[in-house]
């Protein structure tokens, strides 16, 4: 519960100095290139002036004051079952699920309204963290232990095409050992496994190819914020990575 605290605390820190930088008459769009600003696993995303909540079936969205506060109205709307993770990118929302990739259109950012869904060819269960770059989202389908369910017992990293994200398709899947939660920082994406770190190189986004694996410890989940890769782990409480080189993290500090 401490580690989960602690990484809670740093997003909420970078959330606020990303509303004071906004200008005084509201919130502004984020138009730098490094745009995850939470894990994969999160259940809210703040975009916009808007805070996206998700539950197991509805997506919740509430619009926020000049000081950061949801106001008393909200919009909520059905998802499907399941729902797992929500995670902003640009204009839209990837929301995973047990069974599906949803993509919601934020044109109308107090009503979010469904572009496409996808399902995975690799399993039919599965829990579904989710990120996106450009025109490709990358999931992790991690099956068969820790209430994940699944006809196979392989694990992949899913690999999808949303250029149309109305018809979302998948291109890719890599079988990887019980993976988490991912990110990633310009070309590289982390993959965090019950044994490491896994690096890909994504300059061919359609076609990952696994650089190394930093065996230290089991990594959950992972937030990028410039040149800092902060790590949550499940043995050592957060770890604290600079990548001002993606592909070659540096410990810096871990915190019990």
């Amino acid at each position: 519960m401490k580690n989960i605290t602690v990484l809670l605390l740093i997003a909420a820190l970078i959330l606020l100095n990303q509303c004071k930088t906004s200008d005084k008459s509201g919130p502004t769009p984020d138009t730098s290139s490094n745009r995850e600003k939470g894990g994969s696993l999160s259940r809210f995303a703040v975009h916009n002036g808007y805070l996206y909540t998700v539950d197991s079936e509805y997506l919740t969205a509430y619009k926020l004051d000049k000081e950061g506060k949801p106001d008393d109205q909200s919009k909520k709307s059905k998802v499907g079952m399941e729902i797992e993770t929500i995670f902003p990118f640009k204009d839209k929302l990837f929301i995973g699920s047990a069974t599906q990739l949803y993509i919601y259109s934020l044109d109308d950012p107090a009503n979010p309204k469904q572009e496409g869904s996808a399902s995975s060819q690799a399993v039919t269960y599965r829990c579904d963290p989710i990120v996106a770059k450009d025109d490709v989202a990358y999931a992790t389908l991690r099956t068969g232990s820790n209430g994940c369910r699944g006809w196979r017992e392989n694990s992949v990293l899913a690999v999808y095409d949303v250029k149309d994200v109305t018809k979302p398709t998948e291109k890719a899947t890599i079988p990887i050992d019980e993976p988490y939660g991912l990110g990633y920082s310009d070309t590289v994406l982390y993959v965090c496994l019950r044994g490491g770190l896994t690096l890909f190189d994504i300059s061919e986004p359609l076609n990952p190819r696994a650089i190394k694996t930093i065996k230290d410890g089991w990594f959950k989940d992972v937030i990028v914020y410039d040149s800092l890769l902060i790590c949550w782990t499940a043995d050592d409480g957060l770890k604290l990575y600079n990548i001002s080189n993606p592909s070659n993290p540096t410990l810096l500090e871990t915190i019990f």
